[in-house]
């Protein structure tokens, strides 16, 4: 965690430590900083400098992050502002005290462990409950948006030390894909994610999302990689055409009833997938009971505590400069 001095101001918003880094953007803590001493966490995506400078990149991603904010869900990290100015653009969201689902299952590996069946159950539950509430969103006179996230991965999924999963990021995945760039591994590590329609360019559905979170389970009930290579080329034709493992296969301890869930959201075409990211929800959660929130909660905070606790300490030094 970059550790900053003073704070940086733009606008209403106090701009803290970076708490996060990617090819498209920096992600840091802020407070908004309103009228008669009232104030409040946020976390803060700020797009590099080149893609701030982009006048279509920066229209698409405005467009965009105001269809996110119709989004209203428990499962769903909220879209509260977006700001823009000479050189400067950034999405600001509600700030959730938990860990990406990437680092969490990252250090469980490497701890020798598996992340518990339930709980990851209850992650890519939640995940396609917030995916559903995405598809599902209507605009101001009730008319169906037809939103697609397009980047359902681990770095998107945040579970809170409150024991939710929270899908993030949604509202720029279409104008990021927009831009072409290698930067950190950020395009080879998304499409290790995409489903086959989205990788050809052809028309992406909700059942593109649905793909993509069948990725995640499959991931997490094996603690593998389903479409990991050493190139891109490769992660491309693995998506398109390499045979994919039931999920037993890899980790026999798994109940085989699980293996017809998961495969079917994974199948190459859209058609033969769940229509819906609600249908394939209730379909795992027919097989195995989600853990509860205070599981997860407590899973969070045994893999990911020395972090929060950083982070705690952080925040209350925020909190105490805008107070």
């Amino acid at each position: 965690m970059k550790v900053m001095d003073q704070p940086e101001i733009v606008g209403r918003y106090a701009i803290f430590d970076r708490i996060a880094l990617g090819g498209m953007a920096s992600v840091h803590l802020g407070r908004f900083l309103g009228e008669a001493g009232f104030a409040r966490t946020v976390a803060i995506k700020r797009l590099h400098a080149q893609n701030a400078s982009d006048p279509h990149f920066v229209a698409m991603f405005i467009d965009e992050a105001r269809l996110a904010s119709r989004v209203r869900h428990p499962n769903v990290v909220p879209t509260l502002d977006v700001v823009t100015s000479a050189d400067e653009l950034f999405l600001v969201m509600e700030y959730v005290d938990g860990e990406s689902l990437a680092r969490l299952v990252k250090a469980t590996g490497a701890s020798g462990a598996s992340v518990e069946l339930r709980a990851a159950i209850a992650v890519v539950a939640s995940v396609l409950a917030g995916l559903h509430a995405v598809h599902e969103a209507k605009s101001d006179h009730g008319e169906p948006l037809e939103m697609v996230h397009r980047d359902v991965s681990p770095e998107n999924v945040i579970v809170g030390a409150d024991g939710v999963a929270r899908l993030a990021d949604f509202g720029i995945a279409k104008a990021v894909t927009q831009i072409h760039t290698t930067r950190d591994g950020q395009l080879k590590g998304k499409l290790a994610y995409m489903a086959p329609e989205q990788l050809t360019g052809k028309p992406v559905t909700r059942r593109t999302d649905v793909f993509a979170a069948s990725i995640v389970l499959w991931e997490l009930l094996t603690m593998k990689r389903l479409f990991g290579a050493a190139s891109e080329a490769e992660v491309v034709q693995g998506v398109l055409a390499a045979p994919i493992e039931a999920p037993s296969a890899v980790n026999a301890s798994l109940p085989r009833a699980l293996d017809e869930v998961v495969l079917r959201g994974l199948a190459r075409d859209p058609a033969a997938r769940w229509r819906t990211a609600a249908e394939m929800a209730q379909a795992l959660e027919a097989i195995v009971e989600p853990a509860s929130a205070s599981r997860l909660g407590q899973w969070v905070r045994s893999v990911a505590g020395d972090a929060l606790s950083d982070r705690a300490r952080v925040l209350a030094r925020v909190e105490r400069y805008a107070t």
